[in-house]
């Protein structure tokens, strides 16, 4: 049997923005979590395991930020490439996305080729 597709929990509160990423994910083989907020997408992180976090930064309940700097600290859930997915990419932003340890940065609206690039090259890293 081949390799299962790898799983990628999406994090996002935007019904919008979840639906065109999922249906790029899934064109792309790759098997979809989703999470509406920072409390439910930190709960999914620890239970599902999945191989790679998308997170939006602003989000109900908890930001994620914080859901970041939670699993990067966390020797579980550290090696788990995370995505900030943001509107929000002023230097500033990009500077406190670096201190929670994302490993990579997209801004929204975002480009599919550069997120499913993003994707590729991370999770090839833990291949």
């Amino acid at each position: 049997m081949n390799n299962p597709k790898p799983r990628i929990l999406i994090v996002e509160d935007d019904p919008g923005m979840v639906e065109a990423v999922r249906l790029r994910l899934e064109a792309n083989n790759y098997e979809v979590l989703i999470a509406r907020d920072g409390g439910e997408g930190l709960e999914k992180a620890r239970t599902e395991k999945p191989g790679l976090i998308i997170l939006d930064i602003m989000l109900p309940k908890i930001d994620g930020l914080t859901v970041c700097r939670m699993l990067k600290f966390d020797e579980l859930y550290k090696n788990i490439p995370i995505i900030l997915f943001t509107a929000r990419v002023q230097e500033d932003d990009v500077k406190r996305g670096k201190e929670v340890k994302a490993d990579a940065y997209v801004a929204k609206p975002f480009k599919s080729e550069e997120l499913l690039g993003k994707i590729a090259e991370l999770l090839k890293g833990k291949a």
